[in-house]
């Protein structure tokens, strides 16, 4: 949740952590803080509630020198979000700095025993905790006194530390949260995300639960909590340093949404055979084979990424005749789910770092089952622990409220659909051909939705005043719904609720009213008998709530004349399969959120209350 960076180079130190942390402000900004060692017996400490630029007003008017140092945004678990309980924490005579995100679980216990062996406590964190254990345990060597401090800790935890004591080194812990380090030119950083630290360098590798990373001017050294050697492979991080910048956009969160036609595209780069119709998936431990033996598939996800999960249901139940379940990482491992040997479990997750869903994939690998991972960031620890990944290329996502990373999920669980059939034989050459004919039209037609932002915008001037919202759909645009429910709610802080249109007389029909506008996603493929059965379907559904006087908000296929007769508002998408147009149609809600959100005056990169990766349970 919280972000880390840490350097040690040549260079200054301070506006290298400064820039890392204006990087991370999206994974905490409640507080944010930096320690530099400044030469001597100076380990000078820099905090302050609140945005960084307080942060960075304190800096400016307190100068730190030295060239290295660590930083922190935090992003509050114990204790209020005050200066005081900001990062970097001490201990008590200030000689050790430590940053951290997690959660020390047994933090009382060992807060009364250090109190009790003379310790004083300043703050409310259990992040203080570790600053003292630390201090308990040091003996002129911080990696050593790390180590012992950590086997203490209980809880998961990623931090970093340096001491004036044993100066120009920073030592770095991982036990859940990620931890990534970046190698440099003689220069060395440590980070809990990438985007922190890829304006310098690209060389990176992620450190695995219970590694400890040792950086000093000279380089990096390796090893267990146990004090043993580990190695892990460096991996040339391909996104472009500029693809994390705003690049003209007011947000990230629309740079990431205009993003989307470049995102498709590459996620079916190298993987799509345009003549042949043929899916090619090289990055797995799966062989051919075994696909084809596979008579389940369970798809585990958290938040919008479980929103995905249950639009790749109908994708692969619909082209490999397989049974789905889709399961919330959260809940999946406490109920002894039945996993067989000819089960595909699909983890999905933006970050690769899902706590709730890599604890999920783990429990499924113990039952036996081939996990697959569709994920964004390439070396994470569920790419690392999976049998095979499709990586989703869609480059770095800074807002905190998901968007080009659904549309390259949907992308990746088409693709693998598609896959399944082929090796089960379900889909056969024909289908496949043109399967992946709409599936390379998609890129196009979501330039084309782009293009209508203006409507989108004056949506969202007519709408922002409204309090509730419901969305409806049939099919595979009910996830569709529950995704643009999700998005209003996270920015606009507009309670929303997503619906099967066809539960609208269990219960939703008391909501409707002339205040409440009801999103309807009323698509058809019109080579489809099944999508116009859903369809008319769905026109009568809209006619419920116009009879109780509700405000219609319409998303159709162009060229649908009779649904303007009943919706107040429509909003027209591209026609496609029926499987796909979800990567369309969240379109279109992802731009009015955005747009009810800045009218609203929220601020849309940074909910409240929200970070970007919840890395901790």
């Amino acid at each position: 949740m919280c972000g880390i960076v840490g350097y040690i180079g040549n260079r200054q130190a301070a506006p290298i952590l400064l820039e890392g942390l204006r990087r991370l402000e999206y994974r905490g900004y409640d507080s944010a803080g930096l320690a530099v060692y400044c030469g001597g017996d100076q380990l000078e400490v820099r905090r302050a509630k609140g945005k960084l630029r307080n942060l960075e007003d304190a800096i400016r008017l307190s100068p730190l020198e030295g060239t290295c140092g660590i930083g922190h945004t935090r992003w509050a678990t114990h204790g209020r979000p005050t200066e005081e309980n900001a990062h970097p924490h001490r201990d008590c005579r200030g000689d050790v700095v430590v940053v951290h995100n997690g959660i020390v679980e047994n933090y009382l216990p060992l807060k009364k025993q250090l109190q009790a062996e003379g310790h004083v406590f300043k703050t409310e964190t259990d992040t203080e905790v570790i600053a003292h254990l630390v201090e308990k345990h040091f003996k002129g060597n911080l990696e050593e006194a790390v180590r012992a401090a950590v086997k203490e800790i209980a809880g998961v935890f990623a931090l970093a530390a340096i001491s004036r004591s044993d100066p120009n080194k920073i030592v770095a812990a991982r036990s859940g949260p990620p931890v990534v380090i970046g190698i440099g030119d003689d220069e060395y950083f440590v980070a809990s995300d990438v985007p922190a630290i890829l304006n310098h360098t690209r060389d990176m590798f992620f450190l695995a639960d219970g590694d400890m990373a040792v950086l000093i001017s000279g380089g990096v050294r390796l090893s267990d909590f146990d004090g043993r050697p580990v190695s892990r492979q460096v991996t040339h991080i391909l996104w472009d340093p500029i693809m994390a910048e705003k690049g003209g956009y007011k947000h990230f969160m629309l740079k990431e949404i205009f993003e989307q036609p470049r995102a498709v595209r590459d996620t079916m780069l190298g993987r799509v055979g345009q003549e042949t119709g043929r899916i090619f998936l090289d990055e797995m431990d799966i062989r051919p084979e075994e696909f084809a033996r596979f008579r389940q598939v369970k798809i585990i996800a958290c938040g919008t990424s479980w929103h995905a999960g249950l639009a790749g249901k109908f994708m692969i139940e619909k082209l490999a005749r397989l049974p789905v379940e889709v399961d919330y990482g959260s809940e999946f491992r406490y109920r002894d789910p039945i996993v067989q040997e000819d089960t595909l479990t699909v983890v999905v997750s933006q970050s690769g770092e899902t706590a709730d869903t890599l604890a999920a994939q783990r429990e499924a690998k113990h039952k036996g089952s081939k996990t697959l991972a569709i994920c964004n960031v390439v070396g994470s620890m569920i790419t690392r622990e999976a049998a095979g990944t499709i990586i989703t290329h869609a480059g770095p996502e800074i807002g905190v409220a998901s968007t080009k990373a659904f549309t390259c999920q949907l992308t990746a669980l088409f693709i693998l659909a598609m896959y399944l059939g082929q090796a089960n034989g379900s889909l056969d050459e024909s289908a496949s051909r043109s399967m992946v004919q709409e599936l390379l039209r998609i890129p196009g037609k979501l330039e084309t939705v782009l293009l209508n932002d203006p409507v989108y915008e004056a949506l969202g001037r007519d709408l922002h005043r409204a309090s509730d919202f419901l969305f409806l759909g049939r099919g595979a645009h009910f996830p569709v719904a529950l995704e643009g429910a999700l998005k209003l709610k996270e920015i606009s802080y507009i309670h929303a609720e997503g619906y099967p249109a066809g539960e609208m007389k269990h219960g939703p029909n008391a909501l409707i009213d002339e205040n409440l506008p009801v999103v309807v996603l009323a698509t058809h493929d019109k080579a489809s008998p099944e999508s116009r059965i859903i369809y008319e379907k769905t026109l009568s559904n809209i006619q419920e709530v116009k009879a109780r006087e509700g405000i219609v908000v319409a998303l159709a296929t162009e060229g649908d004349e009779e649904i303007r007769k009943t919706a107040d508002h429509v909003v027209f998408i591209p026609p496609s399969h029926e499987l796909l147009a979800p990567i369309l149609e969240i379109v279109p809600l992802q731009l009015l959120a955005y747009h009810i959100a800045v009218r609203r005056g929220c601020d849309v990169d940074q909910p409240r209350n929200l970070a970007k990766s919840v890395t901790v349970e």
